[in-house]
């Protein structure tokens, strides 16, 4: 399954429209091609195929980490390290 988790923006190369995010933990680059706001670091955007889509609110962010911080505790490790692989092989994923 593939997922478009809320990713907080670290750094932004205005040379390049890219973006570094935080994705839970792990950091990433995302263009910011797609996205139809202006951007700084510290806001939100969902990511899907390497691709920042849209800007969503703080609130919203959070409270979706949440809800995924939660699913994840109540995976057994082996659904975690399923749930990585199915990731890693999403067929849409740059």
């Amino acid at each position: 399954m593939c997922l478009s988790i809320p990713s907080k923006i670290t750094k932004i190369d205005k040379e390049n429209n890219i973006a570094t995010v935080d994705t839970m933990g792990v950091e990433r680059q995302a263009s910011l091609e797609l996205v139809d706001q202006a951007v700084e670091v510290g806001d939100y955007v969902l990511i899907h195929i390497g691709f920042a889509m849209n800007k969503i609110n703080e609130e919203d962010a959070l409270a979706s980490l949440e809800v995924y911080k939660e699913i994840i505790e109540k995976m057994e490790e082996d659904e975690r390290r399923q749930a990585i692989l199915e990731d890693e092989a999403c067929p849409n994923k740059a």
